[in-house]
């Protein structure tokens, strides 16, 4: 498949599945996640907010599955290729630590922005993820010869996706880095391990 069908075909699928599958999905106390979040900040807009809850996400699932992170924004920014973004996370280069699978590491770290930040819009915004979607149909391109295939291939990573961010210990993560990222703007690394260590001890 083509990656700009792939990419289309990307979009279409995930508005299919948050219908179908999204709001059933999360837990009863979740229904309404902005007002379980970080204390709101007073001169956070709900897109800031909802941008920090999309690189926090990133930045949770990329050391789920064990790669590092060099920092993470909510500052506005070019993209390489032209064009703008209104966060990063920047990943360390190198292979996840023990990855049985590369490209399904990397297509979790790259629906997981989409996934977290839908944890304060309460639905899916694949126009805000583009980027990470077109990155997601050229690697899904590299192992599904049809459509069916792409399609039944997203929906197994939007689930295991789903799955992973529902993590109590992932959740803590995400919020706490929320939290700093409204505060601070930019932070390191180091303070993402930080956090997301935290909160696995406080969950395990």
């Amino acid at each position: 498949m083509r990656v700009e069908r792939s990419f289309r075909l990307c979009v279409t699928t995930i508005a299919a599945f948050a219908v179908l599958t999204y709001t059933a999905a999360m837990k009863p106390s979740e229904a309404n996640t902005e007002s379980e979040g970080p204390d709101p900040i007073p001169d956070a807009t709900k897109e800031t907010i909802a941008t920090a809850y999309h690189e926090a996400g990133h930045a949770v699932m990329a050391l789920a599955v064990g790669r590092s992170i060099q920092k993470v924004t909510i500052a506005p920014g070019k993209l390489q290729f032209g064009g703008s973004r209104l966060g990063t996370c920047e990943i360390k280069k190198g292979r996840s630590k023990g990855s049985k699978d590369q490209l399904e590491d990397d297509v979790l770290v790259l629906l997981a922005g989409m996934v977290s930040e839908s944890r304060f819009t309460g639905v899916y915004c694949p126009a805000g993820a583009s980027q990470d979607l077109r990155e997601v149909s050229a690697r899904l391109c590299t192992r599904a010869a049809s459509q069916r295939q792409h399609e039944t291939l997203l929906k197994r990573m939007l689930s295991k996706t789903e799955h992973l961010l529902n993590d109590e210990a992932n959740l803590d993560a995400i919020r706490a880095i929320t939290k700093e990222l409204l505060d601070k703007t930019t932070i390191s690394g180091r303070a993402v391990k930080h956090h997301f260590e935290m909160a696995q001890r406080r969950h395990a």
